[in-house]
């Protein structure tokens, strides 16, 4: 069994209500029996409910990076708060009595190890899981009304130019949202959210005004997608062997949706990751009309800044699981990589925990950027893309952390460059004002995950902090 720790349970509950009642069940003393297998693989018990039977509830560890949860209640939420509530009252160390496993356990037990047998079966000859085979004849008919939709966007975008924002009335703006709904059709969901997007800037009523610099770098942004999106496009309808362009971002512009296989199927994926999240939020995104999950995490060996999103639409939001901030490393066994720049997204499948040590952090403080000239530049190399991310996040090495005499927070390296620290107005709060409660010894030789974004009206390179970390600890400013 994995080193069970408050936070990785946390990171099992689909919700922040499910966490609630599970730590709840525990405080109102509701479980009846607690158990465990003589090996330690297998939790199990019994929990008061509501009705006269106690429900009985288990998390068997037999696979320590998939724990599987069996509970007798009606939840239709997984895991449920009883089953988590287990978890909880291990971690607080009540007492489990050593147990044989339930006969009704190891029957399940043993139909999953047959499944699993026959999977690993199916795998050596040839059967496991594949990509979906391609029907090319269907891809060239999407292609071709791919073709046909960019057609579609490139007239509305360059009729928009050529009339200028401050002619767009009301009844463009109509007629921009139903070229938002046309392009479902032609299977670009991508240029779908951000046609919608631009849609929303001048859609504010009194703050069009100042909306108008952000609306067409918007437009710059679809129409370099035009561009590129219909060379890609006639370069596969030419060629249906074609592989997905997985070095750039552009099929997810047009709508792709990566599946772990093709990323396995590329060499997307590493091996035996540790990744340690450095700062967490949630944000409502209404140009997808989705909440989302957004994670920075630390590759503990490569040092890059990956990102995980977990996208929860809004017809479905009460159903899915939300992500939640995590406190430990995650050990991953295999990790999938989504095409990206300098922060690639990153999905895992499985994963166990275990707590962040001293080394840890003596690690993050390696892999921070020295150089703030240098980090810089990288940014500004990504920022030149249009369709590349537009806040790319960087952890910094700072000599210092002060205060000008404008008042102003700056970031200072160890050969004296200094980086003057901002609040984005995108995020959903400012962090410069956490800055005062930092303790002094957070204040030199300390490591910051920086996010940054070119400032349009200002003409500036924003530097937005998330986190502080020293070797003593991570002060997360925004989770």
């Amino acid at each position: 069994m994995p080193e069970l720790t408050s936070s990785y349970v946390d990171s099992l509950a689909p919700n922040a209500a499910a966490i609630k009642n599970g730590q709840g069940l525990v405080r109102k003393k509701s479980f009846i029996q607690l158990h465990r297998s003589e090996n330690g693989e297998l939790l199990f018990g019994q929990c008061a409910g509501s009705g006269k039977t106690p429900y009985e509830c288990s998390v068997d560890f037999v696979s320590p990076e998939n724990p599987v949860f069996r509970c007798s209640c009606p939840s239709r939420q997984f895991p449920c708060k009883h089953t988590l509530g287990l978890l909880y009252a291990y971690v607080e160390g009540q007492s489990f009595t050593p147990a044989q496993v339930p006969e009704t356990i190891a029957a399940k037990r043993e139909k999953a190890e047959k499944r699993e047998e026959n999977k690993v079966k199916q795998a050596a000859e040839g059967g496991g899981s594949k990509p979906k085979k391609v029907n090319k004849s269907a891809l060239k008919k999407k292609i071709s009304a791919q073709l046909e939709g960019l057609d579609l966007l490139e007239k509305l975008v360059l009729s928009l130019i050529r009339g200028g924002l401050s002619t767009i009335d009301a009844k463009t703006l109509k007629s921009v949202q139903e070229h938002v709904k046309q392009l479902g059709n032609y299977y670009l969901s991508g240029a779908q959210i951000e046609l919608r997007r631009f849609a929303l800037l001048l859609g504010k009523g009194q703050d069009r005004e100042q909306s108008y610099t952000y609306a067409v770098e918007q437009l710059t942004r679809l129409h370099a997608f035009i561009k590129k999106g219909r060379s890609y496009l006639t370069a596969r309808s030419e060629d249906p062997e074609l592989a997905p362009d997985y070095e750039s971002t552009i099929d997810e512009w047009l709508g792709h949706a990566w599946q772990l296989a093709e990323l396995k199927e590329y060499g997307l994926t590493e091996a035996d990751v540790e990744l340690l999240q450095l700062s967490f939020y949630s944000y409502d995104d209404q140009a997808r009309q989705e909440f989302v999950d957004l994670g920075y995490w630390l590759d503990m060996a490569s040092g890059r800044i990956h990102k995980t999103v977990h996208y929860r639409p809004y017809k479905a939001a009460k159903l899915l699981r939300e992500d939640d901030s995590f406190f430990d490393v995650a050990k991953i066994p295999l990790l999938y990589k989504y095409p990206g720049e300098l922060n690639a997204r990153v999905r895992y499948e499985e994963m166990t925990a275990r707590p962040v040590s001293p080394a840890d952090l003596v690690q993050v403080r390696v892999h921070a950027h020295r150089s703030f000239a240098e980090a810089i530049k990288s940014v500004k190399n990504q920022l030149k893309n249009p369709l590349s991310d537009k806040q790319p996040v960087l952890l910094l090495y700072a000599a210092s952390l002060g205060v000008t005499e404008n008042g102003q927070y700056v970031i200072t390296d160890e050969a004296g460059g200094q980086l003057v620290l901002g609040d984005i107005s995108s995020l959903p709060q400012s962090t410069l004002q956490l800055l005062p409660f930092l303790p002094p010894a957070s204040l030199k030789g300390c490591s910051l995950l920086v996010m940054f974004e070119h400032d349009l009206d200002q003409g500036r390179l924003v530097a937005q902090p998330l986190s502080v970390i020293t070797d003593e600890g991570i002060t997360r400013l925004l989770y």
